[in-house]
């Protein structure tokens, strides 16, 4: 148990989601789960992640800015926020970050909602 506790600390919450019919779904699990959501819980970072998705490469920030119509520190705010939850992933070129979705961490999201039903 304390190896488990152990992850999930050092990892994104992202990259620990559990389904939610997990019939062993712990109270750290259940918090670390809530995490990822209140990342997505904000319109504009949603709006972010669907651009970021759409984008054939790496977007910089500075990009972005226009996209979603907020100021940069704004932005930059909601970026930090969803690399953080690891749904981002971040590249520093230089003066500017550039930034992409974490597929492997999406895909993770895309069975938090699994039951055991689906897939029969």
């Amino acid at each position: 148990m304390a190896l488990r506790e152990l992850e999930i600390r050092e990892a994104a919450p992202a990259s620990c989601c559990v389904p939610l019919a997990a019939p062993d779904l712990t109270v750290e699990d259940a918090a670390t789960t809530a995490s990822v959501f209140k990342a997505l819980g904000d319109p504009a970072r949603v709006r972010i992640v669907n651009l970021l998705a759409n984008a054939g490469d790496p977007v910089c920030v500075c990009d972005l800015v226009t996209s979603v119509g907020l100021a940069q520190a704004t932005v930059s705010f909601h970026l930090k926020k969803l690399v953080t939850a690891g749904l981002l992933e971040r590249e520093q070129r230089g003066t500017w970050a550039y930034y992409s979705v974490n597929d492997e961490a999406l895909g993770r999201l895309a069975t938090v909602f699994r039951t055991k039903g689906v897939g029969r």
